[in-house]
This record gives structure tokens, C-alpha cells and sequence, in this order.
């Protein structure tokens, strides 16, 4: 290239780099790249909500179901940790209130000290303390009989996150076969001309049932097993507080046969 060419081009090369390098310039570029990025998101969300609600009222009751399970799960959820917890089942100070009351032979105020404290335990010490006079077979019979009800109610309040987190996946399957239903409707009715983009809205409701039917199903069964486990070990625990607190009963009616000179009977035997 002659030295004469380069230099009547040099001056218009110079100004077209000043123009690309000017922040007015890379302003109007990046604008432009972010109403790109907004205006395919804005479609994307369109193209969404349009998709999952295009299966009629049918998607729309499907939808709409999956999302009361997931409120009413959310709703189990937080009542359980507010209830299940080991104050309200065992308030502290009862276990050791009573066995003191009951060591000093004051059964009334026992009685008493477990009804101002309404909780798991207390109904449990209150069927025991009320078979007093019958013994202390009665006694545990009835405390046996009261703990079993309490945790049968508690466990059935627990069993309605196990339901959901049945019910969920057997909904997001039947939105599954509703949009595949739409799917093959389109190509019926195209007489096998339907290309992948009539397919596809069939399919996309399909898969996002499916999906929503997952998300409901897997958290509320995990919260079922962690709230049963936690249940469990309660119960256990509030068992054996009952059995702790009204021992002395068991040895105040083992000391007043001694005293009268009587022989308790023998353990029954179950060869009757």
C-alpha cells in the first residue's frame, strides 16, 4: 500500500475508533442489551403462565390444588413445631410438683397442680391420680389407657402431612396425563402435521405439574418422618415422668399391706 493511500485513510480509520470508544456509544449498547435481556424475560414469564394455565380449567383446578396442599402443608408445618415441643407436652416442674405432693399424702392438691397446667403429661397424671383407690394396678391401667389416647390424637394431627405427601404426586400425575392428553390432541387434529412447537405447550404442562406435584410431596413427607420420630420420643419420655411421679403411691400401698399384716396376693400368671 502507497503512503499516499494510507494517509487519506488514517484520518476516517481515527474517527470510527473514537466513535466505538466514546461512553456515549457503549451507553447505547448496553442499553440495548438490557432491553434484549428484559424483553426475553417478559416473554419468558408470558410464555410460562400462559403455558401452565393452557390446559382450560382442568390445568387450572390442578394448579390451584397443588397449591392449597402446599399452604396447608406450610400451615402442619408450623403448628407442629409450635405444639410439639417438649414444654408443651412436659411442663417443667410438674413431674417433680406432684410426686412431692403425693409423698406428703395430698392427693387433692396434686389433683389440682395438674389442672392448672393443661399439657400432655398432666392428663396422663390426671386419669392416674383419679383410680387412687383402686390400686396401683388401676392406677397404671388408667395412665396406660390416657397416654395411648393423647399420642393416637397427636399422631393423627402428624398423618395429614403424610397425606398430602401422597396426594401431591397422584395430582401433579394427573396433570401430567391432562397435558399429554393435549399433546397428542394436537397432533389428532393436525393429522400428524403438528411440529415440535404445537407439542411442546403439551408436554411443558406435563412436566410442570409433575414438577409442582414433587416439590408439595417431598418436604411434607420429610416433616411427617422428623415430626413421627420426634413424637415418638416425647411419648416415651412423658411415660416415664407419669410413672415417676406417682410412684409414691405404689409405695405408700405397698407399706400400708405390711402394716396391716396382710400378704399382697401373688403376680398373676398367664396360665390363669
Amino acid at each position: 500500500m502507497s503512503k499516499s493511500r494510507l494517509a487519506l485513510w488514517s484520518p476516517g480509520i481515527i474517527a470510527m475508533l473514537n466513535a466505538c470508544l466514546t461512553p456515549s456509544a457503549v451507553y447505547a449498547q448496553t442499553d440495548v442489551a438490557d432491553g434484549a435481556m428484559d424483553t426475553a424475560a417478559s416473554g419468558a414469564s408470558q410464555g410460562f403462565f400462559s403455558i401452565v394455565f393452557s390446559g382450560g380449567l382442568v390445568g387450572v383446578a390442578i394448579i390451584m390444588l397443588l397449591l392449597s396442599l402446599s399452604l396447608t402443608a406450610a400451615y402442619l408445618v408450623f403448628e407442629h413445631l409450635m405444639t410439639i415441643r417438649r414444654n408443651e407436652l412436659m411442663p417443667d416442674g410438674l413431674c417433680e410438683q406432684v410426686r412431692e405432693l403425693l409423698m406428703a399424702g395430698r392427693l387433692a392438691e396434686a389433683d389440682q397442680s395438674c389442672r392448672q397446667q393443661p399439657s400432655f403429661l398432666a392428663f396422663v397424671l390426671l386419669n392416674g391420680l383419679s383410680e387412687a383407690e383402686g390400686g396401683w394396678s388401676a392406677v397404671e391401667k388408667a395412665m396406660e389407657d390416657a397416654a395411648a389416647e393423647q399420642s393416637a390424637r397427636l399422631f393423627r394431627k402428624i398423618e395429614y402431612l403424610s397425606v398430602i405427601g401422597n396426594l401431591a404426586p397422584m395430582v401433579g400425575l394427573l396433570g401430567t396425563v391432562t397435558g399429554m392428553i393435549i399433546a397428542f390432541q394436537q397432533v389428532a387434529s393436525t393429522q400428524g402435521a403438528a411440529g415440535a412447537a404445537d407439542l411442546a405447550e403439551g408436554i411443558y404442562q406435563a412436566l410442570v405439574t409433575t414438577v409442582g406435584g414433587l416439590i408439595v410431596a417431598i418436604p411434607s413427607l420429610g416433616a411427617f418422618a422428623v415430626f413421627r420420630n420426634r413424637l415418638d420420643q416425647l411419648v416415651a419420655e412423658a411415660a416415664y415422668l407419669a410413672q415417676h411421679a406417682v410412684g409414691p403411691l405404689k409405695r405408700r400401698r405397698v407399706t400400708a399391706t405390711r402394716s396391716s399384716g396382710a400378704v399382697p396376693p401373688p403376680p398373676r400368671t398367664g396360665g390363669g
